[in-house]
């Protein structure tokens, strides 16, 4: 090639990288940690899970206030007939009631343990939802640098084939060429020049895609920091206790089995409804009408035990162990899924990392 040749490359390639990228936003590039925080800021799925989590913390709030202290207040304002006292006379009355429950057979303790697993679950899911995002936009960003990397290397292959064929016109006009062969040449020019315009379209759509996993459509970042991956140096342990520690600290894991173990607590609240339950009542009243039926102060235990209910019980734990058993079978599913994708992205990493024996 003749000098000139390398300076055409050269020119070409600089105004193919510096006009031909995605016009995009502007500002410092977008590294991949400031990407990442964006999976704990506001989303639909974000919302939804912290919402699941904030409902499961009410309820158990609910279970967990039955033992606390009652106090009420009755009043009235009456009037009535009565013979005895001759015509009509007021009959008002006010009292205050203080109740407790003491004792219910541990239905409560029982259904408050159920809705306190149910309550980590729910923040092991929000954690799990974190985590996804964040795995989605690691994957967004790896993708747009992969598309950038691919557009440079097409770019100047684009500039290589057209100072190929730019040569080839000039030793065309003097006979060193055939026109087949210039024909072949600009062939060759207009497929990398359409593989780079390709590669364009496709580093906006990549762009697209990041900019919606961080919750940001339409604001397209423009330049993407390469990290420091320092971490991908590391040893890698043996691929069973990878796969152990990986599900000791999977959070969608952690959910499954604390909704499981919940199951449980509940099926033990159902088996203890028939127990007898005691309970505090005390209390203190006032009557415009004296009589010898009515105490202004009272205090008492309450023992209530329900002897017989029918078949209500019994419907209460079939359904409180037929929700055991689909969760453990939901269970047995998630843990062979996270086995099994993990198994194949560890072998993945550890054929990527394997030394070169050509």
């Amino acid at each position: 090639m003749r000098p000139h040749g390398w300076l055409r490359r050269v020119v070409w390639l600089l105004v193919g990288l510096t006009f031909g990228m995605p016009a995009l936003a502007d500002g410092k590039p977008l590294t991949l940690d400031d990407a990442l925080a964006y999976a704990s800021r506001p989303n639909p799925d974000l919302d939804a899970a912290r919402a699941r989590t904030e409902l499961a913390r009410a309820g158990q709030a609910l279970i967990e206030s039955q033992q606390d202290f009652r106090v009420t207040l009755d009043s009235s304002l009456d009037t009535g007939r009565n013979p005895t006292l001759g015509g009509y006379a007021p009959n008002n009355f006010a009292s205050l009631d203080i109740r407790r429950t003491l004792w219910d057979g541990g239905r409560t303790e029982f259904a408050a343990a159920a809705a306190e697993l149910d309550t980590k679950g729910r923040e092991y899911q929000y954690l799990d939802v974190v985590a996804q995002r964040r795995l989605t936009i690691m994957t967004r960003f790896f993708d747009v640098l992969l598309t950038d990397m691919q557009y440079t290397v097409d770019s100047e292959l684009t500039a290589a084939a057209y100072v190929d064929f730019d040569n080839g016109r000039d030793r065309r006009q003097v006979g060193e060429l055939s026109s087949a062969d210039l024909a072949r040449l600009e062939d060759r020019y207009q497929n990398a020049r359409l593989k780079r315009e390709d590669d364009l379209r496709r580093a906006r759509v990549k762009r697209a895609l990041l900019a919606d996993a961080m919750n940001r459509p339409g604001d397209l970042p423009s330049d993407l920091a390469r990290p420091v991956l320092k971490g991908n140096d590391r040893t890698l342990p043996p691929l069973n206790e990878l796969v152990k520690a990986m599900e000791a600290g999977n959070p969608r894991l952690a959910a499954e089995r604390r909704f499981l173990a919940a199951a449980r607590r509940r099926l033990d609240a159902a088996r203890a409804d028939d127990r007898p339950s005691v309970a505090l009542d005390a209390g203190t009243a006032t009557y415009s009408r004296n009589t010898l039926s009515r105490d202004d102060v009272h205090f008492g235990i309450d023992l209530t035990w329900p002897l017989f209910r029918g078949r209500e019980n019994d419907a209460l734990a079939a359904q409180a162990h037929a929700q055991i058993e689909r969760l453990q079978a939901q269970l047995k599913h998630e843990v062979q899924r996270v086995h099994k994708e993990y198994r194949r992205d560890l072998v993945v990493v550890r054929e990527e990392r394997l030394p070169d024996r050509r």
